[in-house]
């Protein structure tokens, strides 16, 4: 069972995606993660790249985020997004959208929307990693100082090296791996 971890809407138990296309990001790892981006937010945009059940964005607008863009194309992820999004009460005080949509057709189609921060746990065995970071870079999704966060397979490693998008840290858990990269100028 997935709960949301922290903030204003801890403890609140989440639906997962019923199918075999998705993997959810245990709670263990996402409590890791988030100690890791920092408890807490103060306002921001945020991207959930491959949403699932949207347990990451979730997270993040429990933790002050201001708006949550859920990107996914499977129609029962979609469906498991929206039922826990209506399981916050005071949803009104934020802003969500949820989208139906191939997040790499997404990133290299969005209206100059730059995030603070963007989640992305695609299906390992897609191999989209460098394809991600190369649009998420060059079309300057992600704001100066916004964080990107990949999440993989433990045994992954992305190379991708460029002056605007720095690996800051890179973090293994269990059979997961993340990858948290920098925006600077």
């Amino acid at each position: 069972m997935l709960r949301i971890i922290a903030g204003k809407y801890r403890g609140i138990k989440l639906d997962e995606v019923m199918n075999d296309s998705t993997r959810p990001t245990t709670d263990k790892n996402k409590e890791m993660l988030f100690n890791i981006l920092g408890q807490f937010f103060e306002g921001g945009v945020c991207l959930d790249l491959f949403s699932g059940s949207g347990a990451l964005g979730i997270e993040a607008l429990s933790r002050g985020i201001d708006h949550v863009t859920f990107v996914d194309s499977n129609s029962v992820s979609l469906s498991t997004i929206k039922k826990n999004i209506a399981k916050i009460k005071e949803i009104e005080s934020h802003s969500f959208q949820i989208l139906k949509k191939d997040a790499l057709d997404f990133l290299k189609s969005s209206e100059n929307i730059k995030y603070d921060l963007i989640l992305a746990d695609p299906p390992y065995d897609l191999d989209i990693y460098d394809s991600i970071l190369d649009v998420i870079n060059k079309r300057e999704i992600l704001n100066v100082g916004g964080i990107l966060v990949l999440e993989a397979d433990k045994s992954r490693n992305i190379t991708y090296d460029d002056k605007h998008l720095n690996l800051i840290r890179e973090k293994s858990s269990g059979n997961t791996k993340f990858f948290i990269y920098e925006r600077v100028e």
